[in-house]
């Protein structure tokens, strides 16, 4: 570095250095997504008494927000509202939620938690409590909120939308040249 500042291989050098860090951590993002889409996918081959993600993030809403109608646990949980109404009927079945009118608006059927539920939410979530102590131990407060903040970032990143596609459709004239010529 000379006495003016950074010189333009130095800058150079340390954009590179970035560019291989942000490589680094989108290669961990992409492995965590693919490890929780595994996670998904073995919820088609839990037991009669196992939650699925899907479910436990269905009942960890309703334990966080108190009962809610179908609809509002779809949006809050990114679900569709039959994908919902199947899952609760199957909650429902199982002792883990109960639905019940309203007390504000008779007209509206909300889902709650019922006790056997709320157990079994605090089970799921105690375990996991020990998994994830375990490995994030050994980090520094200011690690963590480092990571929280990438974190966020990455979740309004994902949230707003998908990115442009580069090659969404590719000109006329190239999938022309693609086709196989008639003779």
């Amino acid at each position: 570095m000379s006495a003016s500042g950074p010189t333009p291989l130095h800058l150079a050098a340390e954009q590179g250095e970035r560019e291989q860090r942000l490589r680094e951590l989108g290669e961990a993002f992409r492995r965590v997504f693919r490890t929780l889409n595994r996670l998904r996918g073995r919820d088609t081959h839990l037991g009669g008494g196992e939650l699925s993600q899907a479910q436990f993030e269905l009942l960890a809403e309703l334990d966080e927000r108190g009962p809610l109608p179908a609809g509002e646990l779809a949006a809050a949980a990114r679900l569709t509202p039959a994908t919902v109404t199947q899952m609760l009927d199957h909650l429902a079945a199982c002792g883990h939620v109960e639905r019940v009118r309203s007390l504000t608006d008779r007209r509206v059927v909300v889902s709650r938690l019922t006790a056997q539920g709320r157990r079994k939410i605090r089970a799921k979530r105690a375990a996991w409590k020990e998994r994830w102590d375990e490995a994030l131990a050994g980090f520094e407060e200011h690690e963590l909120d480092a990571a929280r903040g990438v974190l966020e970032r990455l979740a309004e990143m994902l949230e707003s939308g998908p990115a442009e596609e580069a090659c969404a459709r590719p000109p006329q004239d190239s999938v022309q040249a693609l086709e196989p010529r008639k003779r």
